[in-house]
């Protein structure tokens, strides 16, 4: 018999009594309150440092304890620091979570949704590191937006090179090595003869001076040299911000907290570690930097190099703590199926939105595998063939941050142990299936006599 639904039942519990909501803008923001709480609950409020603090008061006046924002852009950022500067719990919630009835969009209208929600907890709060992980954050970033733009400069280096018929991109791996940089600044000088061009060619490039010699025959077009020359002064510009971004964090990491507790950073012995082509590496040594901060070397874990490992420090920290277990970890970088449930059948699959930083470095991580003679290699190449690409690098990028986890949360050590033990326990599954499978219909399995 179906129960019966009283008005009572459409009652919300009211979780934050002295809750306000924010509309986040470019020009104004829109602060409400609770009607009790000021004869005016709504008042809008600019953008500027002054302005904020009288919103801060306000609120503080109004005996306001919680506030809730959506992440509008950057907009937000200036508004939660002066907000949890004056000691109120801020929100930040994503705004798909937030959406309002059809027809009700107003600055106004909006700001008094947010409060509503946030009144009878409603509202998730978004994970927002400490500052002093925020600092390197954003060193760190914007490193990797000049490694960014360093290659479009590459590019567009290249564009010029072939449009002039200039082949070097056959020849070499890359103009940005030793080799076509210094090819490319002997064109800028003026030089263009073909063999002294060649000549510069570091011994351990595969081509010959011939090959490279016939590939620098071109038509020299002063327009495109022009281009050329731009192009790799904006080359050089990015290489010099990014050992400026170097020096800034080396120091930056070197004032933080000893948290190794004279624990020796385990050396690296892994071949496939040491032959790997180290292009735009950090010019000084991150990875003893990141085990002294953190007391774990998360290089361990096959396919995490320095560059991914410090990804994971900048954008989630180190306390691990924040998320109470690995599948959450998990779930806040979207890296868990998104099963839609119905009947307690599931009825679809989607596809979450990612705009994680981490998550797709852990990807990037997990794509490294596919060669990889590991037991983490063995696995993703199972996958791979029982999934497809894909799903393959996902899920093994959701292994990843649970081994992420799990060392910076519980201290564990990471230990490989072969891709022939992975094969060896993948046989043993099997065998034991087969046998379950017989055993249903009355058979037995019977090993073979070894021929």
């Amino acid at each position: 018999m179906a129960r019966k639904l009283y008005v009572g039942d459409l009652s919300l519990e009211v979780v934050h009594p002295h809750a306000a909501g924010i509309d986040i803008g470019n020009q104004a923001h829109y602060v409400a309150v609770p009607p009790d709480h000021d004869n005016k609950s709504v008042r809008r409020f600019g953008c500027t440092t002054a302005e904020l603090k009288d919103m801060a008061a306000w609120l503080k006046h109004c005996q306001i304890r919680t506030v809730a924002m959506q992440s509008t852009g950057v907009y937000w950022i200036a508004v939660y620091d002066i907000l949890e500067a004056a000691g109120l719990e801020v929100y930040l919630v994503n705004a798909r979570e937030t959406k309002n009835l059809p027809g009700r969009k107003s600055d106004v209208q909006e700001s008094q949704w947010l409060m509503k929600l946030h009144t009878y907890g409603l509202l998730r709060n978004s994970f927002r590191p400490p500052q002093e992980i925020r600092t390197m954050r954003t060193y760190w970033r914007q490193r990797n937006d000049l490694i960014r733009s360093a290659a479009r400069h590459v590019q567009r280096m290249q564009k010029a090179l072939t449009q002039m018929n200039i082949q070097l991109a056959n020849v070499l791996s890359e103009v940005s090595g030793v080799t076509g940089q210094a090819i490319i600044q002997a064109i800028l000088t003026g030089e263009r003869d073909p063999r002294k061009l060649a000549a510069f060619r570091d011994k351990r490039v595969k081509a010959s001076e011939e090959e490279i010699a016939r590939s620098l025959e071109g038509n020299w077009q002063e327009d495109l040299l022009f281009m050329l020359k731009q192009e790799q002064d904006g080359y050089e510009f990015c290489q010099k911000q990014m050992s400026e971004c170097d020096e800034r964090l080396q120091q930056y990491l070197r004032q933080k907290e000893d948290r190794s507790k004279g624990a020796e950073l385990p050396e690296e012995n892994r071949k496939e570690r040491l032959r790997k082509k180290k292009t735009n590496k950090p010019r000084f040594d991150l990875r003893t930097e990141l085990f002294r901060m953190t007391g774990t070397d998360l290089t361990q874990i096959d396919a995490i190099d320095v560059r991914t490992a410090a990804t994971v420090i900048s954008e989630a920290g180190w306390d691990m703590s924040k998320w109470p277990t690995e599948h959450h970890f998990v779930s806040w970088l979207r890296l868990c199926p998104d099963n839609r449930v119905s009947g307690d059948r599931v009825i679809g699959k989607g596809r979450l939105p990612i705009n994680n930083r981490l998550t797709v470095a852990l990807k990037i991580a997990a794509s490294t595998l596919r060669q990889s003679n590991t037991y983490l290699g063995a696995q993703f190449r199972r996958l791979k063939t029982r999934l497809g690409p894909p799903i393959a690098i996902k899920a093994m990028a959701a292994k990843l941050a649970r081994l992420v986890y799990r060392m910076l949360r519980y201290g564990m050590r990471f230990i490989d142990r072969g891709a022939e033990f992975y094969e060896a326990q993948h046989r043993w599954r099997q065998i034991n299936s087969l046998k379950r499978k017989a055993a249903a219909f009355g058979f037995k399995i019977v090993d073979a006599p070894a021929a």
